[in-house]
């Protein structure tokens, strides 16, 4: 979802849509306290949706370790 809310920043007419607006709704939350911490490069380029895509990953990864640490797999 963040990718594909991402890539819509480069049609703005998209982000009006239905579907833009959903996303923007499920998305955003995750994404703000990112932007709050780490501004746009350049005034325009906003790194915040990769920086949030590693932190995910990376809680993802500590999840299943935990998972697999308690239950043996």
């Amino acid at each position: 979802m963040i990718i594909i809310y991402t890539l819509m920043s480069w049609l703005p007419n998209l982000r009006e849509s239905f579907i833009g607006e959903l996303l923007a709704k499920l998305v955003e939350p995750y994404l703000s306290p990112f932007r709050r911490i780490i501004p746009p490069i350049f005034g325009m380029l906003d790194i915040s949706p990769i920086v949030a895509l590693f932190v995910l990953q990376f809680a993802m990864q500590g999840l299943l370790f935990i998972i697999s640490m308690a239950f043996g797999a």
